[in-house]
C-alpha cells in the first residue's frame, strides 16, 4: 500500500511539474508568436524548423506542408528576405534542409534566398546554431504555434530577440503524439538550459 502511494504522489508530482513547465513556456513567449503576417514587421531572416516530408505510412506530413507555405507565404510578401532552412540531416536516405529547399523551389522560391543548416537536430542546436554560426538577430522562427513558443523561449534565454509566425496547425486526431511529446519537449528544454548548459558556441560548432 505504501508503495502505490508513493507511486501516486510521485507520478502526480511530475504531470504538475511538467504542466508548470508548459505553462512558463507558454506565458515567457505569448506575446512573440505571430498568427497573422499583418502584425509581424519585417525582419531580415526566417528560420524554419525541420520535420519530416512524410509520415511513416507514406502520407504527407502537414506539418511539413504548412511550414513550408508559411515560409513561402512570408518570402512573397516581403516579410523575410532570406530562409534558414535547419534540420537532420542524419542519412543519405533522410534530409529535412534539401526536402524543405525542394519544397521551396516548387512554389517559386529562389536558391539563392535560401541556406541550409544540416546539423539542426533538435529545436535548441537550431535556434543556437542560426545566431551563433550564421550570425543572425532579428530572426522569425516558422512552426507550428506550440513549436514556435518553445523556440522563441530558448532564443530569449540566450538574448537573441526572436519571435515566431505560427504556421496553420493541423488537426488534432492527426497531431496529438506530435502535440504530447511538445508537451515532454518543453521541460527537456528548460533542463537543456538550465540545468545541463553548455556555452551557446558548443552547439554551433557540433558537426560541422
Amino acid at each position: 500500500m505504501r508503495y502505490f502511494k508513493a507511486t501516486f504522489w510521485f507520478s502526480l508530482l511530475a504531470v504538475l511539474a511538467v504542466a508548470a513547465c508548459n505553462f512558463w513556456v507558454v506565458r515567457r513567449t505569448e506575446l512573440y508568436v505571430y498568427a497573422s503576417p499583418d502584425t509581424l514587421a519585417a525582419r531580415p531572416t526566417g528560420l524554419v524548423l525541420g520535420t519530416s516530408r512524410r509520415v511513416r505510412n507514406g502520407s504527407e506530413n502537414l506539418f511539413f506542408k504548412h511550414r513550408i507555405e508559411a515560409a513561402t507565404r512570408l518570402y512573397q510578401l516581403g516579410k523575410v528576405r532570406h530562409l534558414i532552412l535547419s534540420g537532420d540531416n542524419s542519412s543519405r536516405y533522410y534530409n529535412e534542409p534539401a526536402d524543405m529547399k525542394t519544397a521551396l523551389l516548387q512554389r517559386g522560391v529562389p536558391e539563392s534566398a535560401m541556406t541550409l543548416d544540416y546539423a539542426g537536430q533538435n529545436t535548441l542546436q537550431s535556434v543556437v546554431r542560426c545566431h551563433a554560426l550564421y550570425n543572425q538577430d532579428s530572426v522569425v522562427v516558422i512552426s507550428q504555434a506550440f513549436h514556435g513558443e518553445r523556440a522563441v523561449f530558448i532564443a530569449r534565454h540566450y538574448r537573441f530577440p526572436f519571435v515566431a509566425y505560427a504556421a496553420e496547425d493541423v488537426p488534432w486526431q492527426q497531431s496529438l503524439p506530435v502535440r504530447f511529446r511538445e508537451w515532454l519537449a518543453r521541460p527537456k528544454a528548460l533542463l537543456d538550459i538550465y540545468v545541463l548548459y553548455r556555452d551557446e558556441t558548443v552547439f554551433a560548432e557540433e558537426h560541422e
